[in-house]
């Protein structure tokens, strides 16, 4: 046993043979994982199996070689990036969990531009006195929805938040009860209203509720009337909601603020492209409402933040909130933001220009054809293991958006010859593990690729070779 160990190399012996490691990952990196390498071989011999100290038995050079690439292995493994790109197939346009709106080319190139050194976030360059950063996308967003004024956070809950916060602590708040929404991870209105410190009162039944509902709960300690857009799911059926018109009109009658939660949010009447209709923001604010807020990374097409529009003094107060420091954007948030509401200046190119739009108006015909494209090295790709052909499938705009509403798409249908529940898993599993990870969906014994979202068919096809075995 002694003798075994006397044949591991130092780690000083190890680092002199390691500058390449070295100028990757630094010293401090690779000395601990060659200190944690000989740990290992030594806890796995024993008495009975010394040679396990040496599983690459040779000479010196050839034992350190071997330590060195078990240490390379771990190291590449252990930096690698968390966040990677992904190809997504899951027929969900704005999805969650893979990133929701991909951002325009001009948008990205803004946001390397201030990465890249100092720029004026906070600065003024007329009179060279502390400035706003507000005051780099308040204009745009002025003019294209017509509010008064305008502010931003890191995102729409905390958009909500910060409003209610600022205009009703310690009051009440009348909300429909068909209008508690819970968005994705349990985030329930009910508790952000909690949060913000002001007081829900529930109104109205949950598949109808009236103007005389909202009146009758109006007191002293009523701050304000609130709207939530049911932007991931639909009542149906024997239903009654109170107008945005009504609901701000009560309001001024009594003196208080109407505030109007739009969730996904939209610039642009989506019909005139086929889409099903979405109340825009400045519809919203054209029916009175005071305070508006809504997403930016989701039908707008942006980065995530949280928009809130309307009053120029509601926008104020909200503003001075000492909240708002705590939910401000950066200053990468802020230029991708512009540069994405530049684009709404010309609405006849945003389909080209904004990729969210693109893809939710892109053509079946387009789809269809690439579908037809794929089948083929999918085939070659899959020969023995799956059966591949196209299919007719629906996608659907996602992050709440338009929640019953699904368009029309194709799709590449991979199914198992020897099916099974782990046959679909291992096989969907042997797709996140490509370099671009693939992610599609699993239904009814298949796995599907929807192809809505993916640019060009050699995304996909370059990579098949490197599929795992």
């Amino acid at each position: 046993m002694t003798a075994a160990f006397s044949k591991l190399p130092s780690v000083d012996k190890l680092l002199l043979a390691s500058a390449d490691l070295i100028s990757i990952y630094g010293r401090t990196e690779v000395k601990h994982s060659f200190q944690k390498a000989l740990m290992q071989r030594r806890a796995n011999a024993t008495n009975e199996n010394p040679n396990a100290l040496n599983a690459d038995a040779g000479s010196a050079i050839e034992i350190i070689e071997a330590i060195k690439r078990q240490v390379t292995q771990i190291l590449d493994r252990e930096n690698a990036a968390k966040l990677v790109p992904v190809i997504n197939l899951t027929g969900t346009v704005l999805h969650t969990n893979l990133g929701r709106a991909e951002l325009p080319e001009t948008a990205i190139n803004a946001i390397q531009q201030v990465a890249m050194g100092f720029s004026n976030l906070e600065y003024d360059l007329q009179t060279g006195q502390r400035g706003d950063r507000d005051s780099h996308v308040e204009d745009l967003l002025r003019k294209i929805t017509g509010a008064e004024a305008a502010t931003v956070v890191n995102n729409n809950a905390a958009a909500v938040l910060l409003t209610l916060n600022t205009l009703a602590a310690n009051k009440q708040v009348p909300v429909s009860r068909g209008e508690l929404v819970e968005i994705g991870g349990s985030f329930r209105i009910p508790e952000v209203m909690q949060r913000a410190g002001c007081h829900l009162v529930e109104v109205g039944a949950t598949n109808r509720t009236h103007l005389k509902d909202y009146e009758q709960q109006i007191n002293a300690e009523t701050a304000l009337l609130m709207k939530v857009h049911t932007s991931n799911y639909e009542i149906l059926g024997f239903t009654q909601a109170v107008s945005d018109k009504d609901i701000a009109t009560l309001a001024d009658q009594h003196h208080i603020p109407s505030v109007s939660d739009l969730g996904s949010g939209t610039l642009v009447d989506l019909s005139k492209w086929g889409l099903p209709y979405e109340t825009t923001v400045t519809d919203t604010l054209k029916a009175g409402i005071d305070v508006v807020t809504f997403s930016g990374d989701k039908l707008l097409g942006g980065p995530q933040c949280g928009i809130i529009v309307g009053s120029s003094a509601l926008i104020k107060q909200i503003k001075s909130n000492p909240m708002k420091r705590a939910l401000r954007v950066d200053k990468m948030t802020i230029a991708a933001l512009y540069e994405v509401l530049k684009l709404y200046l010309d609405p006849d190119t945003l389909c080209q220009n904004i990729p969210t739009l693109r893809y939710l108006t892109k053509p079946l015909a387009d789809i269809r054809e690439m579908a037809d494209s794929l089948v083929e090295p999918f085939t070659n790709c899959l020969a023995g293991i799956a059966d591949v052909t196209t299919s007719p499938c629906e996608s659907q705009i996602g992050s709440g958006s338009l929640p019953i509403d699904l368009l029309a798409s194709y799709s590449l249908k991979i199914t198992p010859l020897q099916p099974s529940d782990s046959s679909l898993t291992n096989l969907l599993a042997r797709f996140r593990k490509l370099p671009t990870p693939v992610i599609g969906r699993l239904k009814d014994g298949s796995i599907y690729f929807d192809l809505r979202t993916l640019k060009n068919p050699s995304q996909l096809i370059d990579q098949l070779d490197k599929l795992p075995k």
